[in-house]
């Protein structure tokens, strides 16, 4: 999701420090061979979100079953977006595998064979957990152990999927994987302004409260620790992360903070209807809430910042930037305000369509990601 070159042996100079300055020269040409890849990862993406407009009510192809929202969000489109990203970084070919499992998985959920899709869901994060180990044995710091967690827990939950455990069961898990993978590589960028040594130790035990509260998923009061947990590690991002230096720049630098910022307001709120409500499905529209605060507001604020940074990197494209890239930003913000309010007051139509506007702003955002392509491959042309 974030790139990761720095705990791979390839010196980096961090997310917002390579944002500061465009390269000097267009990249070498498309990598053409990780599109495919890349491909499947926005099918999942495409039928996931389908998928969850279906569960709103929202009439929509049969394809797009409700059942298959959740894997297809976390395990297809994450799974494949992540693992790919992590492969290009450290450049084992092997690691490949990894994004190409988690892109069948969805193929075959998308057919007959759905039965299988578990299992190559699985197998990716196997793929994903040995790569993440493989960089932990090459650099043993802080950032690259949450990281490998953060693909166990991939591996944990996606191993009780296939075994038959229903997916809320699972899904603190899912979570885990994508907070701890991106709360590690902003760990790995706080060396640029290092917290005190306090400060490191209480990330490490918030890490930890969380790992706890999963191990005890079943309890009742599982769930909130885990909430007490998302709404501190939001509060330690806020205070310790570069962001609050680097909001105050210009031009794409400002907007990843901007979205690494909000993103982070977002975990605090999702973290807090968790420690209120638990996150069980009995919980109704606190569980929607929640859920919806983590995964789109604080998830899709990282991707949607880091987007300029990883298609660069995995594609070798250029994605100039300009201020249309806040526009999807603001409606994700907006559409997801829209749903939490009816989630809050009861009023279901507000949910319902606060649902439709972030599905939207997704396509927004997608939109945006190909025009910026399109105008750095046009000034690639007239640069030769």
């Amino acid at each position: 999701m974030l790139p990761n070159r720095a705990g791979c042996g390839r010196a980096g100079a961090g997310v917002n420090a390579r944002a500061a300055a465009p390269p000097a020269r267009a990249p070498r040409g498309i990598a053409w061979q990780r599109l495919p890849l890349l491909a499947l990862g926005f099918v999942a993406l495409v039928v996931g979100v389908a998928a969850g407009l279906a569960r709103l009510g929202w009439t929509m192809p049969e394809r797009a079953g409700a059942a298959l929202h959740g894997a297809l969000m976390v395990c297809g489109f994450f799974g494949v977006v992540i693992a790919l990203e992590r492969a290009v970084a450290i450049g084992r070919p092997w690691a490949y595998a990894a994004p190409l499992l988690a892109g069948l998985g969805t193929l075959a959920a998308l057919s007959a064979a759905a039965v299988l899709a578990p299992w190559l869901y699985l197998a990716a994060s196997l793929v994903l957990l040995a790569a993440s180990l493989d960089v932990l044995r090459r650099q043993r710091a802080g950032f690259t152990l949450v990281i490998a967690l953060a693909a166990a827990c991939w591996m944990i939950g996606t191993a009780q999927w296939a075994a038959g455990a229903p997916i809320h069961r699972v899904v603190g898990w899912w979570l885990a994987f994508l907070v701890l993978t991106i709360a590690g590589e902003r760990l790995e960028l706080s060396r640029f302004a290092p917290p005190a040594a306090t400060a490191v130790r209480l990330f490490f035990g918030i890490v930890a409260a969380l790992l706890a509260a999963l191990l005890a998923w079943a309890q009742p009061w599982a769930p909130r620790l885990g909430g007490v947990a998302l709404v501190a590690l939001a509060l330690w991002l806020l205070r310790h992360d570069i962001a609050r230096r680097t909001v105050r720049q210009q031009g794409l630098v400002r907007f990843i903070a901007v979205c690494l910022l909000s993103g982070y307001l977002w975990l605090a709120l999702g973290g807090a209807v968790m420690a209120f409500a638990g996150l069980a499905p009995g919980a109704g529209a606190a569980y929607d809430a929640a859920l919806h605060a983590l995964l789109v507001g604080f998830v899709f604020s990282m991707v949607f910042g880091h987007a300029p940074i990883i298609f660069p990197a995995v594609l070798r494209v250029t994605m100039p930037y300009d201020a249309g890239f806040y526009v999807p930003l603001a409606l994700l913000h907006a559409a997801l305000a829209l749903r939490v309010a009816g989630d809050a007051a009861g009023v279901y139509a507000w949910t319902r369509w606060g649902g439709l506007l972030t599905a939207l702003a997704l396509l927004a955002f997608v939109l945006n990601t190909v025009r910026s392509v399109a105008r750095g491959a046009r000034a690639g042309r007239a640069a030769r």
